[in-house]
């Protein structure tokens, strides 16, 4: 950040009275700018065949990770909430009508400054198509999922996280609520 939002002039990165963190100031109005993680909102639309699942995947037409395959999801939208994004990043990545289950797994992102949720969720048809920010949009079983050429460790993880409770459910278990710290390796 260069420049006050408020009031047009130069910024400088100090830490503010009372406040243990850097920040951008403005000198001239003395507003403090904020900077916060960005929340990536998505879904992982399911389709039940028998006693097996496979999951709507996106490869996206986009950068980052262009031509590699991902959840549907994004950022969420002011005004918005968590369970409202996840609905509309299916609709504009994969066209595809949901179910909103419960929130399935939060990763914190803290290198890129992020926090990504996803929510699991139901596909009330196949009646789906790929978005302008996916090239290509497809069910797969967890045997079918092109493990390297997963767009981010956090779908990844998440996608894990599903077939290992799916699993679990044949033995009597329940889906759970996943956490994962993606730390950047140095």
């Amino acid at each position: 950040m260069k420049f006050c939002s408020e009031c047009a002039h130069p910024v400088a990165l100090l830490v503010p009275p009372d406040d243990n963190r850097f920040r951008y100031v403005c000198r001239q109005c003395g507003a403090i700018h904020y900077q916060n993680p960005k929340m990536v909102i998505g879904s992982i639309p399911v389709w039940q065949e028998e006693d097996r699942i496979k999951v709507l995947l996106c490869k996206r037409a986009i950068e980052p990770r262009y031509g590699y395959w991902t959840l549907p999801a994004g950022f969420m939208e002011n005004d918005e909430t968590t369970a409202e994004a996840a609905i509309r990043e299916t609709e504009e990545e994969a066209g595809a009508r949901i179910t909103l289950l419960p929130l399935f797994s939060l990763l914190n992102v803290p290198h890129v400054q992020q926090v990504h949720l996803f929510y699991r969720a139901t596909l009330l048809d196949l009646n789906y198509a790929a978005g302008v920010e996916s090239l290509e949009v497809k069910l797969f079983s967890e045997a079918e999922i092109p493990w390297d050429d997963i767009a981010f460790p956090t779908v990844a993880h998440t996608l894990r996280f599903l077939f290992a409770d799916q699993a679990r459910l044949k033995e009597g278990g329940t889906y759970g609520f996943h956490t994962q710290d993606i730390v950047k390796r140095i």
